[in-house]
């Protein structure tokens, strides 16, 4: 048998499990895309059941028509250029913005409005998908990679929302039926601060409510900003890090969404007020819609708490999303939160001011109970705890904290349906113990996540043994 020297079994068996990894890497990179355009493909298919455009005619049908959000368009460009060198960059966003000069020229020419559109982000579209014609003819090798990861990334953004709009639309049209009275039941126990901070954000008039209404709507750019600032050293370093600010996104937006169908509640402006005629106003879906169906149980949002009944199931219109349960806006913020910490104190700040304000606004537009918010932290904790040990490796830690934070998430979700009128009617018993059940996976976080710090040893996987012949 031939002698094998120690520091050549060291070799090869580094060199084979590199091989492995490789392959496996590969393997789910080719997974995860399969499985992301047959989801696009059922959304598009469950959209044109109930007689509206899916997701991906909508995103095709932006590269000539008025684009919805112009500023997202943008932003996911922008996302992609971090692949990019600085002189590329000038070219992509001149020859965005000459693209949009031209089709606002022919607009103007042929009299064509923007119906409802942004008259800018065609340009930004145009330069994404030249990118990735760019990355498969002119591109090999890890630079080719490189590019077409950019334009994933952007496209994934811009995916995301289309998706998001879909999703909501087939909530309102599946799920006649909402849990509101549940949630606002069990809202009791934590002081009914919707109500609360309603009274406050309607005090402040319109500039309290236009302010926050803009920090509200442009959370997906503070989410790019922070994004460009953590993959800022792309284009130098040649590959991604291992974690970032977009990975959580993007999977706060994927799982968020199912629990709108396992729990579908609308919101204390919609159920409790006269937010249906506002939406109802400017939904796209408003012709659909059912005169004859009920809208809110009465008005009393923000002025006045809603009654101590035991609550019921009540059926809703079908035009309003349920998109409440958890607070997917404060997941997000939080995600940012988060992703700032280790920034510049201008970027923490940012994070700190954007949080705290989203809050306000979910929680002052009527758009979320409290009970939502809370649901909310756990899940984004959660999933960023998940996707932090995927990355580091698997241990222990890691385990117990994902368990944990989805065991309190289900707990919190179970207790608002079963046990909502117990603890209207022991506020001072449920309403601490919600927030401690919180804390607790705050805390779990924070504990956890120093350990996994760049001075504490990863996790490693055992690497395969060569065979000695």
């Amino acid at each position: 048998m031939r002698h094998i020297p120690p520091q050549d079994l060291s070799r090869t068996s580094r060199r084979t499990a590199f091989s492995g990894w490789r392959r496996a890497r590969a393997g789910l990179w080719a997974a995860a895309a399969v499985t992301t355009l047959g989801f696009l493909v059922a959304l598009e298919f469950a959209a044109r059941h109930h007689g509206v455009p899916g997701p991906i005619t909508n995103q095709v049908r932006e590269v000539v028509f008025a684009p919805k959000s112009g500023g997202l368009l943008y932003a996911a460009m922008a996302l992609m250029t971090v692949v990019l060198t600085w002189r590329q960059r000038l070219v992509a966003v001149g020859a965005a913005v000459g693209v949009d000069l031209a089709f606002l020229v022919v607009r103007w020419a042929v009299g064509a409005g923007t119906d409802g559109g942004h008259p800018f982000g065609n340009g930004a579209l145009w330069v994404v998908l030249a990118c990735a014609v760019i990355a498969v003819t002119r591109r090999t090798g890890r630079e080719r990679v490189l590019l077409l990861k950019g334009v994933g990334l952007a496209l994934l953004l811009v995916a995301g929302r289309k998706t998001g709009d879909t999703w909501l639309f087939i909530t309102s049209k599946t799920r006649p039926v909402v849990l509101d009275q549940y949630v606002a039941t069990a809202d009791h126990a934590l002081g009914n601060p919707s109500w609360l901070v309603g009274r406050v954000v309607t005090a402040t008039g319109p500039v309290g409510f236009n302010f926050l209404d803009f920090v509200y709507g442009q959370l997906a750019v503070a989410a790019v900003v922070v994004a460009l600032y953590q993959l800022r050293r792309v284009a130098v370093e040649g590959r991604f890090p291992g974690h970032h600010l977009v990975r959580t996104f993007l999977v706060i937006g994927l799982l968020g969404p199912a629990f709108y169908m396992i729990y579908p509640v609308v919101g204390p402006i919609f159920a409790y007020g006269t937010g249906t005629e506002h939406w109802a106003a400017v939904s796209l879906w408003a012709e659909d819609m059912p005169p004859s169906e009920p809208w809110a149980v009465a008005d009393l949002w923000p002025h006045t708490p809603p009654p101590l009944v035991p609550p019921h199931p009540m059926p809703f219109d079908g035009i309003t999303p349920r998109n409440c349960m958890p607070s997917l806006h404060t997941a997000w913020a939080t995600a940012i939160f988060i992703h700032t910490r280790k920034g510049p104190r201008v970027l923490r700040f940012a994070g700190t001011f954007w949080l705290i304000a989203t809050l306000a606004a979910t929680l002052g537009f009527g758009y979320h109970y409290g009970a939502d918010l809370l649901a909310g932290v756990v899940f984004t904790l959660t999933i960023e705890a998940a996707l932090r040990a995927s990355d580091r490796g698997w241990d222990r830690s890691g385990v117990r904290l994902v368990v944990h934070g989805a065991t309190v998430f289900a707990a919190l979700l179970v207790s608002y349906r079963f046990l909502p009128s117990e603890m209207a009617e022991r506020p001072w018993l449920y309403g601490p113990l919600l927030v401690l059940v919180t804390a607790s996976v705050v805390l779990g976080y924070v504990r956890t996540t120093a350990l996994w710090e760049p001075g504490a040893a990863p996790v490693r996987r055992p690497e395969p043994q060569p065979e000695l012949t």
